[in-house]
């Protein structure tokens, strides 16, 4: 399977903390599965790590980001044209704007995406938690 991970997931998976549900750890934990992780969500993570908001990653941020992909085999979803096109005609449930683009990456990849953020389910994207 393949699937796109939201910033929370990623979070929460890396930093080995149980708000994990069972079937978003069950998903990250099969090596048969593709697992990406976007560029919206590393843009995102920089920011909160810039801004004090997110103390647990260890300094050097580029360093930290490089090995979490690379030990937890993560693919990197690159922002394109199309996923910002989607992002113009969605409508206007969810406000946060790190989310309207991971909500138009899974439309536009058809990706399934692991999250526990109900107000994608106001999409239609298979949001898996």
């Amino acid at each position: 399977m393949n699937c796109l991970l939201d910033t929370s997931t990623f979070i929460w998976y890396v930093s080995a903390q149980i708000r994990l549900s069972d079937i978003a750890l069950s998903i990250l934990s099969d090596a048969g599965n593709k697992v990406y992780l976007s560029l919206v969500s590393i843009w995102e993570l920089a920011i909160k790590y810039r801004t004090g908001k997110l103390d647990l990653i260890p300094p050097p941020f580029s360093e930290w980001i490089a090995s979490e992909l690379e030990s937890n085999s993560f693919s990197l979803l690159e922002i394109q044209l199309p996923h910002l096109i989607v992002v113009s005609e969605l409508p206007l449930h969810h406000r946060g704007p790190f989310d309207r683009l991971l909500i138009a990456q899974s439309l536009a990849e058809g990706l399934p995406i692991t999250s526990s953020d109900s107000l994608f389910d106001l999409y239609p994207i298979n949001r898996l938690w």
